[in-house]
C-alpha cells in the first residue's frame, strides 16, 4: 500500500478520533480504521466514558474482514489490562496483518509496550504517519500523562479594541449568533469549561452546550478563591444536573464550603499565589479529577493569570467589528510587563469569517 494510502487512512482515523474530544476523560478519543485490499471494512473512535476503545468498536464491525487487514489507529493500542482488555491484543486476536500507529502513547503503563506486543506476534507495525496532527488531538491526554495538568484553550470574544465589556458592564452580545453557535461546539469538544468568579457573579452563566440536541455536557469550573458566588443562581441551581467543580481558597469560609457541596458542587480545594489562585496548582486539581482538555472563557483576570504563569496551549479569538474605547473592560487583566519581549508568543493556526465576526485560532509558540 502506497504512503499516500496510508495517510489517507489515517487522516480518516484523525477524523474520527476527533468525534469523541470532550466525551472519554480521562482516556484519550482515539480514531481506528480497519482496511481490507484497499476496502474500509471497519471505522471506530473512543466511546463516550473511555470504553470501549476505538479498536475495539472497529474490529467488531470488520469481523472476519479483520483478519489480514491493515488497521490505522491514532495512538498506539494499549497493552495493559485495564477495565477493558489490551487492544494490542484484540488486533492480534483479530489476525491483522498490519498495524499504522500516528504515534506512541507516553503513558508509562503503554509507552511502546503495545507496539512491541505486535512486533513480537509478527505483525508489521509502522510509526509516524500524521504525527504531528495526532500529537495535537491528543495534547491534553500527553499534558494529563506527563505533567499532571489538561490542555488549556482561552476564548476571548471582544470588539475590534479588545473590549470584553462597557464602562458599565454590559457585555451582550458583542459578537453575534453564529459566533456563539460557533462557540457552543467548541464547548462540546472539551472536558469542561472554566470561568472565573467575577464572571459567574455578574454574568450568571450556565456553561452548557445548547442548541446541539441532547449532547453530553462538559464539567463546568469556577475558579474563586473565596468561593462567593451566587447560592441562587444558574449554578447552584443546577449543579446536581451537570458536574459543577469548584476551585477556591483553603482558607474559603467552611459555611460556604459546606453549602456548595450540599448544593451538589465538587470542591477542589487550591493554593493562593498573591490574591488569586495558583493557576498551577488549579490545573494539577484539575487534572488529578480526569480533565484533559479545558476550554477557558475569562474574564480578564483569570485570562491575565494563565496567561502570565505560561499556561495557554491554544488561543480562539472572536472579535466583532464594533469599538468600545478605553472605558470598557478589556479581554486580559495586568501582566506587569515592562518590555515587549516578556510578552507571550502564539504562532498563529487559522483565521476564518463567522457570520459578522472574524476567528482567529492561536498556538503556544514553538521555541528553537
Amino acid at each position: 500500500m502506497s504512503t499516500d494510502d496510508d495517510t489517507r487512512f489515517m487522516r480518516l482515523a484523525l477524523a474520527l478520533g476527533r468525534r469523541g474530544q470532550g466525551t472519554t476523560a480521562p482516556n484519550p478519543s482515539v480514531g481506528c480504521v480497519v482496511v481490507s485490499e484497499g476496502r474500509i471494512v471497519g471505522r471506530g473512535w473512543t466511546q463516550p466514558g473511555g470504553r470501549p476503545h476505538a479498536e475495539t468498536v472497529a474490529l467488531a464491525q470488520a469481523g472476519q474482514a479483520a483478519k489480514g487487514a491493515t488497521v490505522y489507529v491514532s495512538l498506539e493500542p494499549c497493552s495493559h489490562q485495564g477495565k477493558t482488555p489490551p487492544c494490542a491484543e484484540a488486533l492480534i486476536a483479530a489476525g491483522v496483518a498490519r498495524v499504522v500507529v500516528a504515534t506512541k502513547d507516553s503513558d508509562p503503563r503503554v509507552s511502546g509496550a503495545g507496539l512491541a506486543i505486535l512486533e513480537g506476534a509478527a505483525i508489521t507495525v509502522d510509526t509516524g504517519v500524521c504525527a504531528e496532527d495526532a500529537l495535537r488531538d491528543h495534547a491534553g491526554f500527553f499534558l494529563r500523562t506527563e505533567q499532571g495538568r489538561p490542555f488549556v484553550t482561552l476564548k476571548l470574544a471582544s470588539s475590534f479594541d479588545g473590549r470584553i465589556a462597557t464602562g458599565t458592564g454590559e457585555s451582550k452580545w458583542i459578537t453575534g449568533g453564529d459566533a456563539r453557535r460557533a462557540v457552543h461546539a467548541m464547548r462540546a469538544r472539551h472536558d469542561a469549561v472554566m470561568v472565573g468568579g467575577g464572571t459567574a457573579r455578574h454574568d450568571d452563566p450556565a456553561l452548557t452546550v445548547r442548541g446541539f440536541g441532547d449532547v453530553p455536557q462538559p464539567a463546568r469550573v469556577v475558579v474563586s478563591r473565596r468561593l462567593d458566588l451566587p447560592l441562587m443562581g444558574t449554578l447552584a441551581r443546577t449543579a446536581k444536573e451537570v458536574p459543577l467543580l469548584l476551585c477556591h481558597g483553603r482558607d474559603a469560609d467552611p459555611m460556604l464550603q459546606r453549602t456548595w457541596r450540599d448544593l451538589g458542587a465538587v470542591l477542589l480545594p487550591c493554593a493562593a499565589h498573591g490574591a488569586q489562585l495558583d493557576p498551577h496548582d488549579v490545573l494539577q486539581n484539575l487534572g488529578t479529577h480526569g480533565l484533559t482538555r479545558v476550554f477557558c472563557e475569562g474574564g480578564s483576570a483569570l485570562a491575565a493569570s494563565f496567561i502570565e504563569a505560561d499556561l495557554v496551549d491554544e488561543l480562539v479569538g472572536f472579535t466583532a467589528g464594533v469599538t468600545i474605547g478605553a472605558e470598557g473592560l478589556p479581554n486580559i487583566g495586568a501582566l506587569g510587563l515592562g518590555a515587549l519581549g516578556e510578552a507571550a508568543r502564539f504562532d498563529l493556526k487559522s483565521v476564518s469569517r463567522i457570520g459578522g465576526d472574524i476567528c482567529h485560532i492561536w498556538t503556544r509558540a514553538q521555541t528553537a
